[in-house]
């Protein structure tokens, strides 16, 4: 079944269940994320009235694609990884080592199922720990259901975009955020910068599919990379402390620093 078929087929169903899509123009054009596979997803998605509407792109990153829906009454962001242009060597770097998903068949698909069901698990584990993030809700193949982030389908924006009052505030925020992640969710984020902190009344980290636990081999050559990352961005802001020193006080004392 052609590509047109099947969106017309997907349409007509979905709409019989009065699931409403808001900016069928915009979906009928992202051919490289409505795949069968993703399709099917979404309609099981549907059918379990998890989904009641379908809106515009709210981002489009490396590896997914992020739309705002709703879900009953309340504001979702529906994160649909690409099957097709996933980066198998980026994500690959992620999972293995990662005991959570040593039996992974390292087919493109498979990686990109356990990826998504990866960022599902790590942004569970970081809301349970009291960590700024989107709520998760639930996963369905390569679709992530979960909180949206914004006023009036109009994301939060990206910490590199927001001119800040108090520069040293929202980085000893984030210093504080990045310990809460490591003592109480046992993570590392592995990928935090200015693009995956949003900021509004507070921070908020996103993106954490690669985020790791810390019996992952690199688990603390990634945090001392975030370490860098953050200080990097700060640095012509306010001031900073050595990256060095933030490791340690994450970490602990007694951690030989990589």
């Amino acid at each position: 079944m052609s590509h047109d078929s099947l969106q017309r087929r997907f349409d007509r169903e979905i709409e019989k269940m009065g699931v409403r899509i808001k900016d069928a123009n915009q979906l009928k054009l992202a051919e490289n994320v409505f795949d069968e596979v993703t399709l099917l997803a979404l309609y099981r998605l549907v059918h379990k009235k998890e989904i009641s509407a379908i809106g515009g792109s709210i981002s489009t990153g490396k590896e997914a694609n992020i739309f705002h829906g709703q879900r009953g009454e309340e504001a979702v962001a529906i994160k649909i990884y690409r099957i097709g242009s996933a980066s198998f060597k980026a994500m690959s770097e992620y999972i293995t080592g990662d005991p959570r998903f040593t039996s992974v068949r390292k087919t493109r698909k498979e990686l990109v199922f356990a990826w998504t069901r990866k960022e599902y698990s790590n942004l569970s584990r970081a809301w349970e720990a009291g960590v700024p993030v989107p709520k998760p809700f639930l996963f369905e193949r390569n679709i992530l259901l979960m909180e949206f982030l914004g006023e009036d389908e109009i994301p939060f924006p990206q910490l590199r975009h927001v001119e800040m009052e108090a520069p040293e505030e929202v980085y000893e925020t984030i210093l504080v955020q990045m310990k809460r992640l490591y003592d109480e969710a046992r993570l590392v984020h592995a990928d935090l910068s200015e693009y995956n902190i949003l900021l509004a009344d507070e921070v908020y980290f996103i993106d954490m599919g690669q985020s790791v636990t810390l019996d992952h081999p690199q688990a603390f050559s990634f945090l001392f990379r975030d370490i860098a990352n953050i200080n990097r961005f700060f640095r012509k802001k306010c001031t900073t402390r050595t990256d060095k020193e933030i490791f340690r006080e994450v970490v602990g004392p007694d951690f030989l620093e990589p």
